[in-house]
């Protein structure tokens, strides 16, 4: 079988990260959901949803090609940082931790992908508390 040039491209890597964040986003949310004493606000399981949905929007404008995945990957990098920053509070939590991983590892690739000047660690853009 010959390999796909296209698989090991910058495009094919930020749609495998944000199919995956997507994938880990509603897995953690399924857990949220399921906790009988949920510390979890409800703002948290928004974040949640909404960087589930902002990674599906932004692999699915890519695999289509449409010139507005550049926007689309800057708001997902946005909401993937501000979804590990949510879960990193709950960091004796191995499922959330795991969840903040993963958004971390897709924000930095849609930062890469939208063409933004931001880093993750240390001087990263963040967003303000309480805002999406």
């Amino acid at each position: 079988m010959l390999p796909n040039p296209s698989q090991d491209s910058d495009t094919a890597r930020c749609i495998k990260a944000c199919f995956s964040c997507s994938r880990t986003c509603l897995e953690t949310l399924q857990y949220c959901l399921a906790q009988k004493i949920s510390k979890f606000t409800g703002k948290h399981l928004a974040v949640l949803q909404f960087c589930a949905d902002a990674c599906q929007m932004s692999a699915g404008m890519m695999m289509a090609d449409i010139s507005l995945h550049h926007q689309s990957c800057e708001l997902c990098f946005e909401l993937c940082t501000r979804c590990a920053e949510d879960c990193e509070r709950y960091q004796d939590d191995t499922i959330m931790s795991r969840c903040a991983e993963e958004c971390r590892r897709c924000a930095e690739t849609c930062r890469a992908m939208a063409g933004m000047t931001v880093h993750i660690s240390g001087g990263a853009k963040s967003t303000q508390p309480g805002n999406l």
